[in-house]
């Protein structure tokens, strides 16, 4: 029996488009086939990131990839902060652009079917070209309105951890936004309308009122489309959040799906250089700070300058990844007393492979989702320094909860973490055995949640289940 082609539609950014893909490959083993829908912009990246359109097969036959445009020009920015104007572009322009993609697949499909079929109409298994369900990320839930319209059923899928999705979710579409929100942005705290602890975990900026309405007003128009599915999934484990599982039973954990550790199945923005790994081999076991702050934080001047510093000051080897646009700058400047002759610098590196390493002693990251799930599940301990949005629930979630990792404190009259902390930080963090203990604790029960018979995994196979319906 045909089982249809889903269709995947992550939101357009590097830390969305992994766990979609990771997702979608759990899914491709079961044996299903993925149409996975990039933007315009990011397909080209992707393939100049793989080396050219061959790449893009990653050694499947499943998964097709595709691209509609997003509505911004090429030239156009595309970071954390022109999320607005992106995000109003992306409704103005997918949702026709989506609908037009899966009619002619559709009916490429029903046309080849009939084709092979002759006076019997074709078998069941000519249907597995025809999209028959929608998953779209949380973010990109719109296109649920566009699975409904065509009589496609979706499924919802969040990427990020629950806690944060939970205080996202607060704005229920049905709010007046002017409740949230004055002259000045966000309401203070201690409102009625915005608990203190939901402002804290979304780090929402104040001013600029006309930003924070189309952000709510984004928000609200996916929130109500997800409506239109049963099925609500998170890439996080019930084991990681009970409490924040527990508001939101709908909310169904099937992960944490991790990248594979090959790193050819990633989908990634840039080109990997894999020479990190040979220079990790000539290292000490446990003995590399490994430091990477995803695809989109970016830097002034002065705290580039002063990490660089505070890395040579540990006196410790170092992995270090450094994107062309990692500075607010015309020129990536390290400074002119900067050794890094213990270190390695590169532009991008196969993450999973790195930390699952043996030489890899701890982790200084931005705290996103994927980069915590995957620090998590090779038992790497963190140094935390996170930018914005659920970067900072997470480095809640790692320093306070789980308890294993540290954090940084920013001197008190330029918010700058200086060198010297970083240094501090840095040999706290080894010589607590006790949080390094926890970390191979935690990643035991982030493995045990995904293996056969694990909670995670009971729920993966509910949805699979559904999907062959």
């Amino acid at each position: 029996m045909g089982r249809g082609r889903i269709l995947a539609l992550p939101y357009p950014a590097q830390g969305h488009v992994s766990p979609m893909m990771a997702f979608c490959r759990v899914l491709e083993k079961h044996g299903f086939k993925i149409t996975f829908v990039n933007t315009d912009f990011n397909h080209k990246r992707i393939v100049r990131a793989g080396v050219g359109k061959d790449s893009l097969s990653m050694g499947s036959n499943n998964i097709n990839f595709v691209s509609i445009p997003d509505g911004l020009d090429p030239e156009d920015e595309r970071n954390e902060l022109e999320f607005p104007k992106l995000c109003q572009s992306m409704l103005l322009t997918m949702p026709a652009k989506l609908e037009e993609l899966v009619r002619g697949i559709n009916s490429n499909a029903a046309a080849a079917s009939g084709g092979r079929g002759g006076l019997a109409g074709g078998t069941d298994d000519d249907d597995d070209d025809k999209i028959t369900c929608f998953i779209t990320e949380f973010g990109m839930s719109w296109a649920l309105e566009v699975a409904d319209k065509m009589g496609i059923k979706g499924a919802a899928y969040y990427p990020m951890c629950t806690t944060f999705c939970n205080a996202t979710s607060f704005f229920a579409p049905n709010k007046e936004l002017e409740a949230f929100l004055n002259s000045d942005g966000i309401k203070g705290c201690g409102t009625d309308q915005l608990p203190e602890e939901v402002q804290k975990i979304l780090s929402l900026p104040t001013g600029d009122l006309d930003t924070l309405k189309i952000i709510f007003e984004y928000s609200a128009r996916n929130l109500k489309a997800m409506e239109k599915t049963e099925w609500w999934l998170c890439n996080s484990a019930y084991e990681l959040e009970p409490d924040e599982f527990a508001k939101v039973p709908r909310l169904l954990p099937i992960g944490p799906n991790l990248a594979e550790i090959s790193g050819s199945s990633r989908a990634q923005f840039f080109q990997e250089d894999s020479s990190c790994l040979e220079w990790l081999d000539q290292q000490p076991p446990c003995s590399v700070i490994y430091v990477a702050f995803g695809s989109v934080a970016t830097f002034e001047p002065t705290q580039f300058q002063e990490l660089a510093l505070g890395l040579d000051l540990t006196n410790r080897p170092f992995l270090w990844v450094v994107r062309p646009n990692i500075i607010n700058s015309s020129s990536c400047a390290f400074p002119d007393e900067f050794k890094g002759t213990r270190g390695k610098i590169v532009t991008w590196a196969p993450q999973p492979r790195v930390l699952n390493h043996p030489s890899i002693a701890c982790f200084l990251s931005h705290c996103g989702w994927n980069s915590t799930i995957e620090g998590l599940s090779s038992a790497v301990p963190f140094l935390c320094w996170p930018f914005f949005a659920d970067q900072i629930t997470n480095k809640m979630c790692i320093c306070d909860v789980w308890k294993v990792g540290v954090g940084f404190d920013p001197d008190d009259n330029h918010g700058i973490i200086r060198r010297s902390e970083i240094k501090k930080k840095v040999d706290l963090l080894f010589g607590d055995d006790n949080i390094r203990a926890r970390s191979s604790q935690l990643r035991d029960t982030v493995l045990s949640t995904t293996a056969e018979g694990g909670r995670s995994s009971k729920n993966l196979n509910k949805f699979i289940n559904w999907l062959r319906e």
